[in-house]
């Protein structure tokens, strides 16, 4: 076996109770100021302040522990890595003209309503081939490794058949197996109304849980199904019938939830015990205490409101809800191109009231939860993947404090370095 320490390094880590930290919990971090880890094969053997580790070591040892590697971290801020639970990282064009059409006042849905938004995005996955797909794709998921994710959630929705969602999770699959990311695939098949069913979403629905679902469930790639509820899109009892079918097939749930306006996709989520409902810039009172009730994790997307200029999600009342909150990118060629976890984290410090330690554990436990790692990832806990970033700074307030750039110096993942 491979045995490394990492010393002298100032540790923040979120505390894995084994659940998703609501409430006061999302603000508590370990620290080590004299910290150290010690890694075999991948893993956390250890974690500590370095006296009180290195004399548990050495007894719990007898003298048979020999370090391979030392690698001293020269005092820096060490933290686990980022974990980003919803992305639209697979795609084939940008769509920066449709930036300056909504800079200049036209709103999203006006803009998917002429056929654009989603629904170009569409057209151009059905025009690409597989390489160039992952071609763009595999270059957004190493600029988020470069910004310190190791682990990514990357969702399909642009294919809204069979054959182009297929090929979007084959794509996805080819990034998990050649990039060093942990990578979690969504099937998203209903993320637009195809104009072919413009006038039969359910039609569409239907199509989605009788042709769709199985195929998805055969290739074996996608972990979750999800689901995009808006005025528009989707309704309540469209996600239901999808998610409750994708249930029965073993995926596991979740939702694209009030992000416009309040349909009540959060209480669709508590209802059917989603993992997580993400977005909820509209959700109500009401229904969050649901999803707190339920065991639901919020998954919030400060980079989508920043975009399209609009209120934030209510972090602070989620918080104080006992709701677990998570932080993503929601990386995507429309409403947020953005890789840079370090950016969502400043974001949420600086509007949406989140304290620099409770956006540290949304960014990296209670993401994991989101996406169902947490037994490998997340935190700095003895068992788990050495996935850890370097900061220049003294502590995870860094991250919002030095606005503009990455403070991430070195990524660390299953204890290599990797940038």
């Amino acid at each position: 076996m491979i045995r490394k320490l990492f010393k002298n390094a100032n540790i923040y880590t979120p505390v894995d109770y084994g659940r998703p930290a609501a409430g006061e919990a999302q603000t508590v971090l370990n620290h080590f100021p004299h910290g150290a880890i010690i890694v075999e094969d991948g893993l956390i053997k250890a974690v500590g302040n370095e006296p009180e580790l290195f004399a548990g070591v050495e007894k719990s040892c007898a003298g048979s522990c020999d370090v391979h590697m030392e690698i001293d971290c020269a005092g820096k801020c060490l933290i686990p890595g980022f974990v980003d639970p919803h992305t639209h990282m697979c795609f084939a064009e940008r769509r920066e003209g449709e930036f300056e059409m909504r800079i200049g006042g036209t709103p999203y849905l006006e803009i998917l309503g002429k056929g654009g938004g989603i629904l170009s995005s569409v057209r151009a996955v059905a025009d690409s081939g597989e390489e160039k797909l992952y071609a763009v794709t595999l270059k957004n998921v190493l600029s988020a490794l470069k910004f310190g994710t190791t682990t990514v959630e990357i969702k399909s929705g642009y294919g809204l058949d069979t054959q182009n969602e297929l090929k979007m999770l084959n794509v996805i699959d080819k990034v998990a197996r050649t990039t060093p990311l942990d990578v979690v695939a969504t099937f998203l098949g209903a993320h637009a109304v195809p104009p072919e069913y413009r006038n039969d979403k359910d039609g569409f629905i239907d199509l989605v849980i009788r042709e769709m679902l199985p195929a998805v469930k055969a290739q074996g790639v996608a972990m979750f199904c999800d689901i995009f509820c808006e005025k528009g899109v989707f309704t309540i009892e469209q996600g239901r019938r999808l998610l409750k079918a994708a249930r029965k097939l073993g995926f596991g749930t979740k939702i694209h939830a009030d992000e416009v306006h309040d349909l009540g996709g959060a209480a669709l989520a508590a209802e059917i015990s989603s993992i997580s409902a993400d977005h909820l810039l509209a959700a109500s009172d009401e229904n969050m205490e649901k999803m707190a009730a339920a065991g639901v994790v919020a998954t919030l997307l400060p980079a989508t409101a920043y975009s399209l200029r609009k209120p934030y999600a209510r972090a602070r009342k989620m918080i104080e809800t006992n709701l677990p909150v998570a932080l993503a990118t929601d990386c995507n060629p429309g409403s947020s191109f953005t890789e840079s976890m370090p950016f969502i984290i400043g974001l949420a410090v600086l509007n949406m009231e989140m304290t620099p330690a409770e956006a540290l554990t949304a960014a990296t436990l209670n993401s994991a939860y989101a996406i169902d790692m947490a037994s490998r990832v997340g935190s700095l806990d003895v068992g788990k993947q050495a996935d850890f970033l370097l900061l220049d700074g003294k502590s995870p307030a860094v991250l919002a404090y030095h606005a503009g750039v990455s403070p991430v110096s070195s990524v660390y993942k299953l204890g290599e370095k990797i940038v």
